[in-house]
């Protein structure tokens, strides 16, 4: 499976959720769809990209569009950090990696002279179709959200 490309239909996908829910990318018809990778729950920057999702959630919920952050970090982590940033979406576990492999977003990276496969920063706004609109790889945090915002405004 190759990774989703501008203007052509995502492949369906399954995945596991905050909520005690399963996520499913054709169940969310309809609506346009944010999907933001991000490397690990508390860390500063994925907890600012995440307050800044927040503060904005109501914007993207009247533009009908759906926010879900994605990372390898386990249900019980994830509800954890939902509920200790008031988060109003929920997170998506990839503990096996599934959705990271389908949207290519497992790079190798260098932390502290090492260097190990982890998630490059990456968003995707998928529209009501299921189409792929706008891709953001290699996020810096700071103003990113305002894109995203912006993108989806334009569908």
């Amino acid at each position: 499976m190759s990774a989703p490309e501008l203007n052509r239909p995502v492949d369906d996908f399954e995945a596991p959720a905050t909520g005690d829910q399963t996520i499913r990318l054709s169940g969310l018809k309809g609506q346009n769809v944010v999907l933001y990778f991000y490397p690990k729950d508390n860390t500063p920057g994925c907890t600012t990209e995440g307050q800044d999702f927040r503060d904005r959630h109501d914007q993207f919920d009247a533009l009908d569009t759906v926010i879900f952050g994605v990372s390898r970090d386990g249900l019980k982590a994830h509800d954890n950090f939902r509920e200790k940033q008031a988060f109003p979406f929920h997170l998506i576990s990839d503990k096996d990696e599934a959705l990271c492999q389908q949207f290519d977003v497992i790079k190798l990276k260098k932390l502290y002279g090492k260097e190990y496969m982890g998630i490059d920063r990456s968003t995707f706004l998928i529209d009501k179709d299921g189409v792929l609109r706008k891709e953001w790889r290699s996020v810096k945090v700071p103003g990113h959200v305002d894109e995203v915002l912006e993108a989806a405004r334009s569908l």
